[in-house]
Parts: structure tokens; C-alpha cells; sequence
């Protein structure tokens, strides 16, 4: 039998639990930018519980690319304060698994590959705060157009914790010139989604060489009176991660983010893993 699939625009005005719904199904598989409109979008770390505490300092170290909005208990694949029925292992659209220090697959879901020691880390999106700029009429070029945010490795320097360190990656969102300052005073009031811009203008500045070549996600065009505007990314823990050269761990795909029941403007409560 064959699945039926859902398409974006289905999908662009429901609840997070009918997103959720479709993904968990598997008839939805694509990026969730502007999906869920109002509810906070998380980036996913998933390893081993050794690793969990080093990479929890890491994060506490690094809080812009990497704020941490719930913990795990290990081996349990649910998130109780993210929402009541989130399921990790098949809530995502797209997942990235990685072996000792090689991206190994892209997976629709990762039950197989569940054991009783791996720790759940959610990560603030700027998917979210996205939100709160389109209230603004402020554009949001990579939702008017239905592609996913364009995002590049910088040359910023991370604070290492244990075996994590690397660099920095961002998100580029191209913003008219005499709305920049409101953009950044918007993100600003969402530290669990990045925050405010880590730069403005010049892509040299930060390490980028081509805005029309993003590393991850689809370039964006950039219409005159508009200024590129970066904010901190949370693809950078997949590259921190990868650097590790752990046994095993996973991610989301970049852009296929878990969809949480919280409000984008509400304090989430962090859950330590058990002992």
C-alpha cells in the first residue's frame, strides 16, 4: 500500500500535534520552517549518556549556538516538557546519524537504532523567533519562498567542554535596511532561540566567502536596500559532534526540527538525565 503524503501547505496552519502527526506517520518529511506557528522548534543533539555531561557544558559554555531547553532521562525517548506525547525516535522529519566521527545516514526515524543509554539534548531554533518577525511584517525570505534557511559555517570560535570545540555555524536572513534594528531587538527577547544577531553586513567578517553557497539549507536572494543578518545556528553542535568522533550519535537534519508543544515566548524547565 502506498503512504499518502502530506504537503507543506497542509500543514503550514495546525496544530504542533498534527505536524507531529504526519511526521510520525511518515507521510510528511520535509523542513518545518514556519510551520507551527507560535510554538518553540528545537534543534536535537542525541548521544551516549558518558558524553552527556561534557556536551551539557559545552552548551552551558556556548548559549548562543547551543540553548539548551530540555534534557532527557536516559534511554527514555520522551521529552515531558516539551509536550505529553513527543516521541524522539519518530517526531522528526529527517534525522542525521553519525559513527565515530563519519556521517554514516539520513533517516526518516531512529527506532532502530535506540538504546537504553542515549540522552536527549533540545536546542532553541530561530525558526521560532521567525515568528515574531513575520507579526512584525518584518520578511523572512526563505518562508515567503518555501525553501529552508540558508546556514554557513563562521570562523567564530567556540568554548570547548571535554572532547567538544569547533566553530561556529550561523543562519543569513536578508533584512530591509531600516528594519534591522527592530529584527535585533526582537530576537533579542528569545535567548532560547539564539537571541539577537551575532553580526550584521559584510559576510567576510565572519568567515563567509559566499553568501549564494550556503553550507546547509538553500541560498536566499538579497533584494537592494537589504542587509545580511546572522544569527548563531543550531547545526553547530552536528559539526562539534562529528569532530568528537563519538561511537554514536544523532541529530536532526538541518532545518527538520522537533516541534514542540511549548509557547515561543514561554521559560522552558530543563530535566536533568538520572543518574
Amino acid at each position: 500500500m502506498t503512504l499518502q503524503t502530506t504537503s507543506y501547505s497542509d500543514l503550514v496552519n495546525v496544530s504542533p500535534e498534527l505536524v507531529r502527526t504526519a511526521i510520525r506517520s511518515g507521510s510528511y518529511t520535509g523542513h518545518t520552517a514556519g510551520l507551527a506557528a507560535g510554538k518553540l522548534q528545537c534543534n536535537l543533539a542525541i548521544l551516549p549518556e558518558c558524553y552527556a555531561l561534557d556536551f551539557l557544558r559545552f552548551c552551558q559554555r556556548n548559549p548562543k549556538p547551543c540553548p539548551v531547553v530540555a534534557v532527557s532521562d536516559s534511554g527514555d525517548a520522551n521529552l515531558p516538557t516539551l509536550g505529553p506525547d513527543i516521541d524522539i525516535r519518530t517526531d522528526v522529519s529527517k534525522y542525521r546519524v553519525f559513527k565515530d566521527g563519519a556521517f554514516a545516514e539520513e533517516v526518516d526515524d531512529i527506532q532502530a537504532l535506540w538504546a537504553d543509554d542515549l540522552v536527549t539534548v533540545a536546542l532553541g531554533c530561530s525558526f521560532t523567533f521567525e515568528n515574531a518577525l513575520l507579526r512584525n511584517d518584518i520578511p523572512v525570505r526563505h518562508i515567503e519562498t518555501g525553501l529552508n534557511v540558508p546556514m554557513f559555517r563562521s570562523n567564530i570560535d567556540l568554548e570547548p567542554a571535554g572532547p567538544f570545540a569547533g566553530k561556529m555555524v550561523v543562519t543569513m536572513r536578508p533584512i530591509p535596511k531600516e528594519q534591522v534594528e527592530q529584527a535585533r531587538e526582537i530576537s533579542a527577547r528569545y535567548p532560547h532561540a539564539h537571541g539577537a544577531p551575532i553580526a550584521i553586513g559584510d559576510p567576510a567578517q565572519i568567515g563567509i566567502a559566499d553568501l549564494s553557497q550556503p553550507d546547509w539549507g538553500d541560498a536566499v536572494e538579497i533584494k537592494a536596500g537589504e542587509v545580511p543578518v546572522y544569527w548563531a545556528c543550531g547545526v553547530t553542535p552536528q559539526n562539534v559532534l562529528l569532530d568528537a568522533k563519538l561511537p554514536l550519535c544523532m541529530t536532526h537534519s538541518p532545518g527538520h526540527m522537533l516541534i514542540s508543544d511549548v509557547a515561543e515566548n514561554a521559560e522552558t524547565t530543563i530535566l536533568p538525565p538520572k543518574k
